[in-house]
Formats: C-alpha cells, structure tokens, sequence
C-alpha cells in the first residue's frame, strides 16, 4: 500500500537507523529499587534510563549519577529538563560530572518548560513562551560550546523549539500531537519541518510512548491521554501515533511503522508499561 504524499516524502527524507528505546522513572522509594530498576531495565534490553524533571519526583541528575555508577551499558538521560529551572553554568558542571560518572553515557534531554505551577512552586517568575524559548538557545549553545561531547536531546513540538533541535541537537524530541494547523497528518507535517530546519544534519526522531498496553488484554491504558484530551473519544485517542496497542507482535508492528513511514528510531516509553513493552523490544531484535 502506497504512502499519502507528505508521508511519503518524510519516508523518503529518513535516516536508516537502529531503534533505541528509553524507559523513564519520575519516582524512588530507595536506593536499592533505584539500582534494582536500572539492572532490570538493562538487561531487559532497553538502551537508556530517563528520568524526567518536574518537582515533587525524582531529582534527575543525581539519580543518574547513581544508575551509572551500577550499569555498564544502559545510557542515562534527562527526557526533559526544564531549561528554565537551571543557571547554564551550573547544569554544565552537574552534566559533565554525570557524563564522567557514566564514561560518556549521558544524552541530556532539554525543553522550554510550560508548566506555571511548577515555576511558582519553585519560587522562579514564569517567563513568556517567547523568553523560555530564548533561555532554551542559551542554555543549549553554552552546552555546545563548553561540552560539546555530551548529546543533547531538544523536545517540543512549536516552530522555535523544534528549529532549535534540528540545528543544535543531536535528538529530535517530538509530541505527536496536533498543533491545530488542520493538516490530515500533524506528526508528518512536524518531522518534515524539523527536516527542512535540519538541512544536511543527520538528527535522531524520538517520540514518547503515551498510552501502550501494561499486560495480555492489549488494551493500552488512556488515563494520561485523558488529562490532556478530555474531549476525545477513545477511538480518537488510539489513533495517535504514540499509543500503541495489541499484542507485542502488533506493537512491534506499529513502531516500525514510525520507522518506516516517520524515521522514528528512538521510543521512550513509561515505567509503568517497561515490563511489558520488553516484549515488544525483543519482537524487533
């Protein structure tokens, strides 16, 4: 069966890589099930262990630079840092440490923030969309510049944001979502963009896995999906193309299909789905 055109052309455009999957933990009870998971999530075939950054969960540097002190092969990242949380100066000293701790196994995950209550809570003025978009090319070109060994992953889904990642980034962190422009394929119209933006640099697409199923009834759990699209019906939500569903045999299906039809390579997917998923990881090796 033959591609719609915008769809095709992002094939077409598409960097043949080997698919990466991240797993991501926002929470700790001990140290030991901290180093437990990360063991786990190794040996189960996953390539990164992420943890995200908002308050109230895990801190994410420190968690990485102990995952890294316990794993030798497993990548550790941020998926994303809130840029506007951090002086640039400061994050590079905390980064390169944890680059060191790992032997080069850090890919730093960035965004531009948006959540107002987190930026209150954490006592900072919250900046205009425009502002955090600027302090995001400032933390990110200091980082270039004074370290530029460690990859860095830029996510969003706006013009500015994904311009940013395309030029700067080695990872391209994509939402997935529509951006109300009405196009029949949002997720084609943003990897397109990001490919034009890019030119002649070769950047990994990743995308987060939002919804997948957590056991045998391939049925994928919508609860996160529901808090951001309150209005959509669950055959809308299946259609995105971060929720999967099925059995793993139909996800691996699926994710090469955003392979295929995307240059999807990199998937992060959430603890809560990891176990189950590994299934899935093992369908594509």
């Amino acid at each position: 069966m033959s591609l719609p055109p915008n769809r095709a052309r992002v094939a077409s455009q598409s960097m043949s890589r080997n698919f990466r999957f991240g797993v991501g933990v926002n929470q700790v009870r001990s140290r030991s099930v901290l180093i437990d998971n990360a063991r786990r999530f190794e040996d189960l075939g996953y390539d990164v262990f992420i943890v995200p950054d908002h308050l109230g969960a895990i801190a994410p540097l420190p968690a990485l630079a102990a995952v890294a002190a316990v794993t030798s092969t497993i990548r550790v990242g941020t998926n994303v840092l809130n840029a506007g949380f951090y002086s640039p100066a400061l994050l590079a000293r905390d980064a390169a440490d944890v680059e060191a701790i790992s032997e080069g196994r850090l890919d730093l995950g960035l965004g531009a923030g948006y959540v107002k209550e987190e930026f209150d809570a954490a006592e900072i003025p919250f900046p205009t969309a425009a502002q955090r978009v600027t302090h995001l090319r400032h933390v990110v070109g200091y980082l270039r510049e004074h370290h530029p060994s460690i990859p860095l992953l830029v996510a969003g889904n706006g013009d500015r944001v994904l311009t940013l990642a395309a030029q700067q980034a080695q990872i391209v962190g994509l939402t997935g979502s529509d951006i109300g422009k009405g196009v029949a394929d949002p997720l084609a119209e943003r990897v397109a963009f990001v490919r034009a933006a890019a030119g002649d640099r070769d950047v990994e697409l990743n995308l987060t896995v939002t919804a997948a199923p957590n056991d045998e009834s391939g049925a994928p759990d919508l609860t996160l999906m529901r808090r951001f699209a309150p209005d959509s019906t669950n055959e809308q939500l299946l259609t995105l193309p971060g929720v999967l569903s099925g059995t793993p045999a139909d996800m691996a299906d699926q994710v090469r299909r955003l392979h295929d039809d995307y240059g999807i390579s990199y998937l992060t997917v959430m603890f809560r789905q990891a176990e189950h998923f590994a299934k899935v990881i093992a369908e594509l090796r």
